[in-house]
């Protein structure tokens, strides 16, 4: 008997990724069983309301991130080669087109949880792949939200999701808080991987000086 092959998704701004990033893509490798996890920055992010760092930058600090964590992972450039606003489905579109007998999951944290029912066409999501959320803290909010949500009513995508939710430690890395820090020069232990942390420094990102 033959399985078919399990690929995992993990997308995000990165910007930048950090250890809360590297503990999720571990989990979702142990927990579902991988054969690949894909990492795919995003390009022109339609939930973002600032402006993100150059993607040449932030696809760097995702190879220093991942690429020594596990010969599973891939850092996945397409979508910082397209123009305009990026948008999972559409990577999901390629993937079952490139690796047509996978099985495709959605790797996301409690940001990209909460904000699904916002998601742009979450009824083709919901088909091509199956949802792998890691509910992170408690206090995070969703994407565009002022404050933290229990919730969101997902109850009238259709087909119904299919989920299969990752158990890790709760991770309080928020790569808002680690610019911020940056910006007022606070120290990054703990934060993101000292590689990340040294191309932060050489490359002067997310200073207010710059």
């Amino acid at each position: 008997m033959t399985f078919p092959l399990r690929v995992g998704l993990l997308g995000g701004s990165f910007d930048p990724p950090h250890l809360g990033h590297e503990a999720l893509a571990c989990a979702a490798l142990s927990e579902l069983a991988l054969d690949r996890l894909l990492i795919v920055p995003t390009g022109e992010a339609w939930y973002k309301t600032q402006e993100l760092s150059a993607a040449p930058d932030r696809l760097a600090m995702c190879h220093l991130a991942f690429d020594g964590l596990d010969t599973r992972i891939q850092v996945d450039a397409r979508e910082t080669k397209r123009t305009g606003a990026s948008y999972t489905v559409d990577t999901l579109r390629e993937l079952q087109l490139e690796l047509p007998d996978a099985q495709l999951y959605l790797i996301m944290g409690d940001d990209q949880w909460r904000s699904l029912a916002r998601w742009h066409h979450i009824d083709e999501v919901s088909r091509l792949a199956i949802i792998c959320p890691a509910y992170r803290d408690p206090q995070v909010l969703a994407w565009g939200d002022t404050s933290p949500a229990d919730s969101h009513d997902l109850s009238g995508i259709r087909p119904p999701l299919r989920v299969q939710a990752l158990t890790m430690a709760p991770m309080p890395q928020s790569a808002t808080a680690i610019r911020q820090s940056v910006s007022v020069s606070i120290t990054l232990d703990g934060a993101v991987s000292p590689a990340v942390a040294q191309y932060i420094q050489q490359h002067h990102l997310y200073r207010s000086d710059t």
